[in-house]
């Protein structure tokens, strides 16, 4: 329990239903659905589409979905891949031969074909209680009557300026008057209110065969772009069987590649290896970062699509692979891992948490990538495009190199929790690459150092870079630790925005009691009654 004189939060308690979002506007969405009738996942879809307003360089129709749902709280998980795939004539020789050697982030060959709609209104068919319309209705109603621009999300704005000026549609929607929207002020996306209505009237062949697509197609044509009408009709997702590990006497549920859940996995399985001792202390932050270190090199060298390349996930969340990875560890100074070790041996984002009645669970994510994605909008609807295909690589015989039909390797990863056949957690993390180290500090936090999901969420973070190698830590360690860190070689820099963001919300059976939190790091909260 928290110091109650000090500045944070207390966890939420309710015993019916619950709501954690990174937006007060959508948790109070997801909590009138469930007040309504609707199941988790009904009011996890209806919370998100109001993300994709109040949150626009967070998520938006325009990007993707994973999805973990658990039946009745049990331990029966199903998983969804809505996940989009390069356009058909996306081929590593023909990127070439336009002179790219790299995918840039304002680029038509960055945007892949959006899966978010695909998943909603696939996952509310089969498992919904309440029709497609009326869950975008508050969507709907907020981006065409406005909302209000919250803390956290102005201060995304003002960071994606650049972006947003670099594409017409996207500065004359998101810049009114040439500038960022103030905190409080009201913003209007009423083309966007039109795509809602639309998708909720018409299902979602509106968006990957009709008006919608026809308009999302033309726009990345005019920016060269390789898409077709025919690489949105062909659009799918498809449910998938969560891959599984063990913390301590917990059974671990994520979606499988192309995501990262088994480099969460991988890291859960290094973090039961840590040693003893103080968490703010040079000696474990030491651990994780050269944990975190090794698991996201074996990310890079193995993670892609599983349809078109050989993702050896069994090996990646095999406990041996993670002690050999942790006996490569040297307590009292940083090591590169040597490639040879890290091929196993053998065969921004929004997250949502919603627990119903019925103890449904729902552990639902959907992001643009980057914010604003590449800044790509299109002109009549205001329909921001995911730049998600800037995680494929342009290197010829690399498993995530670019393909026709393929999915690029992707960071967000909704993940359930159970323990002796029931569901006893739905938890996520956001904030890109972070989130495989995320998910593995909050369940270490909660579990090891027995902090409630709450404090578990408020705790101090380190990251590092897969890409530079450079470790960002956040301001409330202490420098003398930081200095510590940088005796044993590590290249610290002090994090200048928080590191990532989650929500969680546990189920107690005993007492038929949820308990939720939701990141000081956002403008959200969870919410219960």
């Amino acid at each position: 329990m928290r110091d109650l004189e000090l500045p944070g939060r207390s966890p939420v308690h309710a015993k019916n239903g619950m709501a954690a979002t990174s937006h007060t506007l959508s948790t109070q969405t997801a909590i009138d659905v469930l007040k309504a009738g609707g199941n988790a996942l009904d009011a996890a879809i209806a919370a998100c589409a109001v993300q994709c307003v109040v949150e626009p360089g967070s998520t938006g129709i325009g990007g993707d979905n994973f999805c973990l749902f658990a039946p009745e709280g049990g331990n029966k998980v199903i998983g969804y891949n809505g996940s989009g795939r390069a356009p058909a004539a996306a081929t590593l020789e023909k990127l070439r031969s336009l002179g790219l050697s790299e995918l840039e982030r304002t680029s038509a060959h960055s945007v892949i074909v959006p899966g978010a709609v695909d998943a909603w209104c696939r996952l509310n068919a089969d498992h919904g209680r309440i029709p497609m319309a009326e869950l975008l209705t508050p969507a709907i109603d907020h981006a065409r009557n406005g909302y209000p621009v919250s803390s956290r999300v102005h201060t995304d704005w003002v960071g994606n300026a650049e972006i947003i000026r670099s594409d017409e549609n996207c500065a004359r929607i998101f810049l009114p008057d040439g500038k960022v929207p103030a905190v409080g002020q009201l913003h209007h996306q009423k083309g966007l209110a039109d795509a809602l209505e639309i998708i909720g009237r018409e299902g979602r062949d509106a968006f990957y065969k009709g008006e919608l697509a026809q308009e999302m197609v033309a726009t990345l044509q005019a920016k060269g772009g390789l898409h077709t009408l025919d690489d949105f009709a062909s659009a799918k997702g498809e449910y998938v069987t969560p891959v599984t590990s063990t913390f301590r006497d917990l059974t671990i549920h994520e979606c499988p590649p192309n995501g990262q859940g088994v480099i969460a996995l991988l890291l859960m399985n290094m973090f039961e290896r840590a040693p003893e001792g103080s968490l703010i202390s040079a000696e474990r932050i030491h651990f994780e970062i050269e944990a975190c270190r090794r698991a996201y090199a074996a990310r890079g060298l193995t993670l892609a699509d599983p349809a078109q390349a050989d993702v050896p996930v069994s090996g990646l969340i095999d406990k041996a692979f993670a002690a050999e990875l942790v006996a490569s560890i040297d307590p009292a100074k940083m090591v590169e891992p040597d490639n040879s070790i890290l091929m196993p041996r053998h065969k921004d984002t929004v997250y949502i948490s919603v627990v119903d009645k019925d103890r449904n669970a729902c552990s639902f994510i959907n992001t643009l990538f980057w914010g604003w994605g590449g800044g790509i909008t299109t002109p009549k609807h205001g329909i921001v495009l995911t730049n998600r295909g800037q995680g494929f690589v342009l290197e010829e015989g690399h498993p995530n190199c670019i393909a026709p039909g393929k999915r690029p390797l992707h960071t967000i990863i909704p993940a359930i929790v159970t323990k002796e056949g029931r569901t006893v957690m739905s938890v996520g993390v956001m904030g890109g690459e972070y989130q495989a180290m995320g998910q593995a500090q909050f369940i270490s936090r909660y579990i090891d150092f027995g902090m409630d999901i709450q404090e578990a969420q408020d705790a101090p973070r380190w990251m590092v870079d897969p890409f530079d190698g450079e470790v960002e830590i956040e301001g409330p360690v202490p420098d003398a630790i930081v200095e510590q860190l940088r005796g044993m070689g590590h290249s610290i820099a002090r994090s200048t925005r928080p590191v990532g963001g989650s929500q969680a919300i546990a189920i107690d059976w005993e007492t038929g009691v949820l308990t939720g939190g939701s990141d000081p790091r956002k403008d959200g909260c969870a919410m219960g009654y």
